[in-house]
């Protein structure tokens, strides 16, 4: 969750984005090659997707059903029939000299998702943006500059194509963002979408998920929007983020400065921190689409919607206020918990298992995030299962274990070591009886630190407890402790 922090001028920011999310299928969209990443240059690759002469493309049925997913997700109306589009434009990333995607008729349309941020004071402001629609497409392949990141100033490029074919939806906003933490955050939570559907893995470094962001600026009161750029090459939610914020500022000071701004698309700089023109905007008709002749109509049967929309899992959205209604938890605790499904399933499982929630999500956002950070692991890969946190809580709640000695243990119980065997012979001594002759003693032996308790210095009561705490190697019940040691104390 981040912080709201609105443009403070007399203009305002409309921006809008347009994500491509590469969905997680085995095969490419229209034919057999693999999808997977890493492979050696030009090696997942085949007729179909390299548009060799007498072949045709076959719709991949899971690309389908996964675009439905998402677009149900997005509480978008799903297209019971829909079709593919041949986008023409050329560039030697793209084999065929034209795209397969859709154009009129899309496959889902007239959304919306909803975003969290915080004001100032901490209080979380939730905002609905618009999804205007979401269609399917394959991807181009990747070029690879020599000596320079773009093609103005390298030598040479190298093409690899397998991307070419890789499935994508494409997912465009209406311009319901004002700024760049608010585009940053939208495209953050539709990354949570995805991931929690399972339909991508959402990695933007990998470019699984990649958002485009078109910027105006206008004064504030006006209606017409104004001249839209385009900015593209934002890697990550922070260089969304800093791209965006820079443009609005850039388009300000131009206006102010009587220069016109042009429709083009910019490139993000992340070394210098700022864009720089690529080439003037393309509008939709240069183009020129028209219908696929190869593939067949789309047509979403009540059966299909039905089955995939019972598939759906709670959403992140939903848990966080769920979270937050059912269980108390704080605005922070269910952002860090929702943040990864794996992260969700682990709480709800130690709950399942018995853990008190706040409990369970202290441990999990706190101590287990920290060692998860330091040792760069995933929290499936720690050994503490989610029903052993569960047995530690309930050992810690009914008395039989103090919370430092978890604590003091915590790396062994990560490690795989299980409750029983870290706590063996550590259980606390809760019986009055046995620990008020310890309490005695430590008193008795401390005359010089009693006198000056009794004098006013009340500090010294942790002087006390810590004494006995030793004696006993931790094992003293510490609200007990507490309890006799001030009894004794002020007798």
């Amino acid at each position: 969750m981040t912080t709201a922090r609105p443009v403070k001028t007399e203009y305002e920011a409309i921006i809008g984005l347009e994500t491509h999310c590469q969905l997680s299928t085995n095969t490419k969209i229209f034919s057999s090659s693999s999808t997977a990443f890493g492979a050696d240059p030009n090696t997942n690759i085949d007729p179909v997707c390299m548009g060799l002469p007498g072949v045709l493309p076959v719709l991949n049925a899971k690309v389908l059903e996964y675009a439905v997913k998402v677009g149900l997700a997005l509480n978008c109306q799903i297209a019971r029939y829909s079709k593919f589009d041949r986008k023409q434009y050329f560039y030697p990333d793209l084999p065929k000299n034209y795209q397969i995607s859709q154009y009129d008729l899309p496959i889902a349309e007239d959304g919306w998702i909803e975003i969290e941020l915080v004001d100032d004071a901490g209080n979380p402001i939730r905002k609905r943006i618009g999804i205007t629609r979401l269609h399917m497409e394959e991807d181009a392949g990747k070029l690879v500059h020599a000596g320079s990141e773009r093609l103005s100033g390298s030598s040479y490029s190298l093409v690899d194509y397998n991307r070419a074919g890789v499935p994508l939806v494409e997912i465009v906003s209406e311009p319901d963002l004002r700024s760049g933490q608010e585009a940053a955050e939208y495209a953050s939570e539709l990354r949570r979408i995805v991931r929690y559907l399972g339909v991508s893995d959402g990695n933007m470094q990998e470019g699984s998920l990649r958002c485009d962001v078109n910027i105006s600026v206008r004064p504030v009161g006006r209606k017409e929007f104004g001249t839209k750029v385009e900015i593209k090459n934002m890697n990550s939610f922070s260089a969304i983020q800093k791209a965006i914020d820079y443009e609005i500022e850039r388009q300000i000071a131009a206006i102010e400065a009587g220069e016109r701004i042009i429709q083009e698309t910019r490139l993000w700089e992340e070394g210098s921190q700022r864009t720089s023109s690529m080439r003037v905007k393309e509008g939709s008709s240069d183009y020129r689409y028209f219908p696929e002749p190869d593939l067949a109509a789309i047509e979403v049967t009540d059966v299909e919607l039905e089955t995939w929309k019972s598939e759906l899992p709670e959403l992140p959205g939903q848990k966080r206020l769920r979270y937050e209604g059912e269980l108390g938890l704080s605005a922070y605790d269910t952002r860090v918990l929702t943040e990864d499904r794996p992260v969700t399933d682990y709480f709800e499982s130690a709950i399942t298992a018995g853990a008190n929630p706040k409990a369970a999500a202290n441990w999990i956002t706190q101590d287990i995030a920290a060692y998860l950070n330091k040792q760069k692991l995933a929290i499936s890969q720690i050994g503490l299962t989610a029903a052993n946190l569960a047995d530690v809580i309930t050992r810690i709640e009914t008395g039989k274990i103090s919370n430092a000695q978890a604590k003091e243990k915590l790396t062994d119980l990560l490690s795989g070591v299980s409750p029983e065997k870290a706590f063996a012979g550590q259980e606390l001594i809760s019986d009055p009886t046995v620990l008020e002759p310890i309490v005695d003693e430590i008193i008795a032996a401390n005359p010089q630190q009693v006198e000056k308790y009794r004098g006013g210095n009340t500090n010294l009561k942790g002087f006390f407890v810590g004494q006995v705490l030793k004696k006993t190697n931790k094992r003293a019940d510490p609200k007990l402790t507490n309890e006799l040691v001030e009894k004794k104390l002020n007798a």
